[in-house]
């Protein structure tokens, strides 16, 4: 069964080196694993905005990969090839893989990112559970974003869970109980947490009108939240999403001025709940007064159309994304 495990995955040996030296030093106090799948719910792509710049602002070695024949259904999410003329010319191999990277003061870090695998959770889970031991990785993240009927004009809430919530500054619990499809990332947090390893999960929330947009407000908050859990300094990858969070504010605010009526009502709605939750926590009661706000049918009409407003104008390059990056 073990040999079965270890197949899943492979190391790679240069990589391995670069994390035994590190955990090998004398003060070593063991590396913190970040990791994030695409697939799974991700409002906002606020996990994947996080990852991505990650990879664009700080060095990396491979440490591991994972056979992602084994475990992706490439019928369920193909891989896009690029064709030209008359032939094929590209295919984009998915990757799973774990890298070591350091942060602006040099200190180690692990990233395990890519497509979450369809199949095989546990054998993959298990995998996980024995590179986290094997690599002596004393605190394993994890982050995305939820759609939370929450205004864009308000701070970004988190909620933090796991057995090392603590590590993340208090927040009042938006749930008691809820039974939820589940994830990778989720069983790997259970399994983790199962086997005594320090695990911590951020799920920023994100308004409901913008989940299926780019939301850097989000992923920035998770990172300075990561940054306050883990003393991981990432001065690059905060000032590239706090640039892309002003932008898709001042674009939000544009298309809200020159939108409809309706969809500012539902914003302004929106903020007075919110309001009137914070009052209330303020006060020591966390029964607020009641708001009158449209119905979930309205709600999701208006949302409907103010995204594929957004999509439209995207498309034809005047969304939030379009332009160069700095």
């Amino acid at each position: 069964m073990r040999m079965e495990r270890e197949s899943l995955y492979a190391w790679d040996q240069a990589g391995l080196d670069a994390v035994d030296a590190v955990i090998g030093e004398p003060d070593s106090a063991g590396l913190v694993m970040l990791y994030h799948f695409e697939g799974f719910m991700d409002a906002g792509d606020t996990g994947e905005q996080l990852v991505e710049q990650l990879l664009e602002t700080r060095p990396y070695v491979t440490v591991a990969r994972f056979d992602v024949d084994r475990l992706i259904d490439y019928r369920a999410r193909r891989p896009m090839m690029t064709f030209r003329n008359d032939s094929w010319v590209s295919y984009e191999t998915p990757r799973l893989e774990l890298r070591l990277m350091r942060d602006a003061t040099d200190a180690p870090f692990l990233l395990l990112s890519g497509p979450e695998p369809d199949n095989e959770w546990e054998g993959f889970t298990e995998a996980v559970r024995e590179i986290v031991e094997r690599v002596r990785a004393r605190l394993s993240v994890t982050f995305h974003g939820i759609p939370m009927g929450v205004p864009h004009t308000r701070p970004v809430g988190l909620t933090p869970h796991g057995n090392r919530t603590e590590l993340v500054p208090a927040q009042r619990s938006v749930f008691e109980e809820a039974q939820v499809p589940g994830s990778a990332a989720a069983l790997i947090e259970l399994r983790l947490s199962e086997s005594g390893h320090g695990v911590l999960g951020v799920a920023a929330h994100v308004p409901h009108y913008i989940a299926r947009s780019r939301y850097p407000d989000a992923a920035l908050v998770v990172a300075e939240a990561i940054t306050s859990a883990t003393g991981l300094v990432l001065p690059e990858t905060a000032h590239a999403l706090r640039t892309e969070a002003l932008r898709t504010q001042n674009e939000i605010e544009r298309q809200l001025a020159e939108g409809d009526e309706e969809l500012v009502s539902v914003v302004r709605g929106l903020e007075q709940q919110y309001d009137a939750v914070a009052g209330a926590e303020t006060r020591g009661n966390l029964v607020a007064e009641p708001v009158e706000l449209p119905s979930a049918d309205e709600l999701g009409a208006v949302f409907e159309k103010f995204l594929a407003d957004r999509e439209s104008e995207q498309g034809r390059g005047q969304g939030p994304d379009s332009g160069d990056r700095d």
